[in-house]
């Protein structure tokens, strides 16, 4: 079964804001650090915002660093990513994935995560 799920995700205009959530359950509850990634049309898969869950430690990357925020509520299982003042480049597919024991500055790289959800899309129009 689907341990991770995405939801949130809707057409804004350019300055608007969106707020994912991604909801795990099951095997996923045990990990350890959840990242936001995205994938733009025509391009690689990137990552976006990541949160440790013992310490709330956060990474960003610089492209949305000062417009997005990363939290969880432990008590809903649930990691926020609130997108402020987006843009028309952050239109994107947005993943939420999780993973154990991910090292400082390996945030970003997709091997480090298990379950990955499915995707919920962005559009942001100018």
């Amino acid at each position: 079964a689907q341990v991770v799920k995405e939801f949130g995700g809707g057409s804004v205009q350019t300055g608007g804001s969106l707020r994912l959530s991604c909801v795990t359950s099951g095997i996923a509850r045990s990990s350890t650090d959840i990242g936001w990634f995205r994938q733009p049309p025509g391009k690689e898969r990137e990552g976006v915002a990541h949160i440790k869950i013992e310490t709330d430690r956060t990474t960003y990357a610089d492209s949305v660093k000062g417009r997005f925020t990363i939290s969880q509520d432990n008590a809903k299982n649930t990691v926020y990513l609130q997108m402020n003042d987006l843009k028309p480049e952050d239109t994107a597919v947005y993943y939420c994935a999780t993973g154990g024991s991910v090292w400082r500055d390996y945030e970003f790289q997709p091997s480090w995560y298990n379950y990955w959800g499915q995707g919920t899309q962005v559009t942001v129009s100018s």
